[in-house]
């Protein structure tokens, strides 16, 4: 019963996680949105007792592409640094 129960919970967090990281404006949150999506996914897999599952969806899912996609956020402009320059040519 406390497993259905740990299930639910952990549905009902993925799904909060996930709209969270389709509706955020900052693609920095949005990235951190998908990274959590992924934690529960890895937990729900070792969970339902797919362990090379889990550590697969870890290593990719949270490591991996939360880092390639914040080095292309970093690495490419933002509007609101975009907005600050055309603020300041202004002056």
């Amino acid at each position: 019963m406390i497993f259905v129960i740990l299930l639910i919970v952990m549905a009902l967090l993925l799904i909060a996680a996930a709209i969270y990281a389709i509706t955020h404006r900052d693609l920095l949150f949005a990235v951190m949105g998908t990274g959590i999506v992924s934690v529960i996914l890895s937990l729900f897999f070792f969970l339902l007792q797919a362990p090379d599952v889990a550590l697969t969806e870890a290593a990719i899912g949270i490591a991996l592409t939360t880092i390639i996609f914040i080095i292309t956020i970093r690495n490419t402009s933002r509007d609101e640094d975009e907005i600050i320059d055309k603020e300041d040519k202004k002056i």
